[in-house]
């Protein structure tokens, strides 16, 4: 058991007198180890409407020797009973109210989601060799988590994941207006609602975090269609070129079309402008491609208008374009060498020369 859900554990184990009586139906630990692939069933078994919350520590390791790694906010799932609805947290804490009865189930994310009951994409023998392990503490709430929360507070006012469960109960983050995580990442708090020169925009800000944003957009590809945006980038989570597993982070702008890909366009820290490779991913290659617009640390922190060809760079990088573009993605990656991915997106639309999608 990792320290820190050894303390809290210990915390609430000491958790004693009315008003533990009155917020606390059970507590109970579950070690998630990386080795062992999805389903865990906790043995709790929540009634719908009921609170719960998971306060998680510890380490998923994919590769000691490559140090590449990641901790509860990422590798922590859960859903209510065997066909119920997968969801995640945007921290190592995450409290909710069951949708359905059931038992709870619990698990490590290592690959990709098939369906959002949580069939795996990939080889359930993919989890072999994985190593560490996610400590959840499941407390089960006879009123609102928060309720709770704040009471058991009182006993613990330095604990950090109750802190932090608190505070994001009481301050919830929400995706940007008309925008929407993509389903089988699952939800962040990556990107949210800004102003830039009188303008809406988004900032983004990821460390040691993935995400990606989405909105629908339905237009006609032509060889006359562009895509046009501005952004600033402050800092980039790359040290050097993202062509690799171990060094794929990055953050970017992308077009989705109808035949279930995408082409990215991002600011390398160390490829040079114009190259586009299919992303290093093995479950994103098929359907990844990315291409460098700027490079290096010059014009860090200033404002830049792009706007792409997107027929032509598709041909470029990928081959002959698609009938439709169905949707614009942000993207912020900073799970591998946990870097800082910041930037700020205003002014995003699609043109085809007759007719313009404001997409933000």
């Amino acid at each position: 058991m990792s320290a820190s859900s050894r303390r809290t554990l210990e915390l609430v184990t000491r958790w004693s007198g009315p008003e533990h009586d009155r917020h606390l139906a059970e507590a109970r630990l579950v070690q998630l180890p990386g080795n062992v692939p999805p389903w865990t069933d906790t043995g709790i078994r929540v009634r719908r409407g009921e609170w719960i919350t998971l306060l998680a520590s510890g380490r998923l390791i994919l590769s000691s020797d490559l140090d590449v790694w990641y901790g509860p906010r990422l590798a922590l799932w859960g859903r209510v009973g065997e066909g119920g609805t997968i969801f995640n947290g945007t921290r190592d804490s995450h409290s909710f109210a069951a949708e359905a009865d059931g038992r709870l189930f619990l698990a490590l994310y290592n690959g990709e989601w098939a369906t959002p009951q949580g069939a795996l994409a990939t080889p359930a023998e993919a989890y072999a060799g994985s190593g560490g392990a996610i400590d959840v503490v499941i407390l089960r709430w006879k009123g609102a988590a928060l309720d709770g929360l704040d009471a058991l507070a009182h006993t613990a006012p330095d604990d950090a994941l109750i802190a932090g469960e608190i505070d994001r109960l009481r301050s919830p983050l929400r995706p940007p207006a008309g925008w929407r995580h993509l389903w089988f990442l699952g939800n962040t708090e990556i990107f949210r609602e800004a102003e830039a020169h009188g303008r809406r925009a988004i900032d983004v800000d990821a460390q040691a975090d993935v995400g990606i944003l989405q909105t629908r957009v339905d237009m006609p590809l032509g060889p006359a269609t562009t895509v046009s945006w501005r952004w600033r980038v402050d800092s980039l989570p790359a040290t050097g070129a993202e062509d690799s597993v171990i060094t794929h982070d990055y953050v970017s702008l992308a077009l989705e079309f109808d035949n279930g890909r995408d082409l990215t366009w991002y600011w390398s820290a160390g490829l040079p402008v114009g190259r586009h490779y299919a992303c290093p991913l093995p479950t994103w290659t098929a359907r990844e491609t990315h291409l460098v617009v700027r490079n290096g640390a010059e014009g860090l922190g200033q404002w830049f208008d792009e706007t792409r060809p997107v027929a032509s760079d598709y041909r470029a990088a990928v081959g002959e374009p698609p009938a439709r573009i169905v949707g614009v993605w942000l993207i912020a990656v900073s799970l591998f060498r946990r870097g800082r991915a910041r930037a700020t997106f205003a002014d995003i639309h699609v043109s085809d020369g007759t007719r313009m999608v404001q997409v933000l």
